[in-house]
């Protein structure tokens, strides 16, 4: 066992960031040993990084704290979460939570998928709900962890049931971010999805630092192209994915 006297530990900060909900500390080290036995142990732990241990290794990390005076509580909340497998929240609005996907939102998805209207324009799930579910977990290891965004689940508020998906995205082939979006039959024709993207597009400005966004919809995808001319999407070019043709429409951010 190691002798934990021996951590360079910033006591101080996480007794201050410590929530009661947590189900154990999370702690910050610049000790590459130090960090290495934590971790080994199943202990949360960062590294931080200053200008004498900028040669030692770190195997493993996610995420490493640089200039700690500046981590606020949700900086540590959101590595927290991140190490304790927790959906980080994204945004919300008048109406929804957006926040990253989780495995329970699966068969939701199958529900909203089930109506023959959502496929006729975009991709279906795997028909292996297996599959859908390792691939959920794939993107949540390595979407979420290397961009800290992606597609996400919109909730309803009041209810906390799942209305949908939105996000922002790349596609292999493409130089822009992609908007991407899909909500419920239930749910449409009541400015949820206008509501939700309008939100998500206001983040991909103004914290992830994006200044266009590009959406792709298929000719005849009336409702679609109707939403992103509503959201101030113009026409591009005409484009063609999986052998069919799209709108390439782009908006300034």
């Amino acid at each position: 066992m190691w002798d934990w006297k021996n951590c360079v530990i910033v006591i101080a900060m996480l007794k201050k960031i410590c929530h009661s909900s947590w189900e154990q500390p999370l702690y910050v080290t610049d000790q590459a040993k130090v960090y290495t036995a934590m971790r080994d142990q199943g202990c949360y732990v960062l590294p931080c990084l200053h200008e004498n241990n900028r040669e030692e290794s770190f195997p493993g990390a996610l995420y490493a704290v640089e200039n700690l005076e500046e981590m606020d509580e949700e900086s540590f909340d959101l590595a927290y979460r991140r190490f304790a497998g927790l959906p980080w929240e994204i945004l919300t609005t008048e109406r929804c939570i957006v926040r990253e996907t989780t495995v329970g939102d699966v068969d939701s998805f199958y529900q909203i998928y089930a109506e023959p209207s959502i496929t006729e324009y975009m991709e279906n799930l795997f028909a292996d709900r297996d599959e859908e579910i390792a691939y959920t977990k794939d993107y949540i290891e390595k979407v979420y962890a290397f961009y800290g965004y992606g597609m996400w689940t919109a909730l309803e508020k009041e209810s906390g049931v799942v209305i949908g998906r939105a996000g922002i995205s790349w596609r292999e082939g493409y130089d822009l971010p992609e908007l991407g979006f899909v909500f419920g039959v239930p749910w449409q024709g009541q400015g949820y999805a206008y509501e939700v993207c309008s939100a998500v597009l206001a983040y991909a400005g103004e914290t992830l630092l994006m200044d266009r966004v590009q959406a792709l919809v298929q000719p005849g995808n009336e409702r679609s192209l109707n939403l992103c001319k509503k959201l101030g999407f113009a026409f591009s070019r005409e484009t063609r994915l999986d052998g069919k043709r799209h709108f390439l429409l782009v908006k300034e951010l």
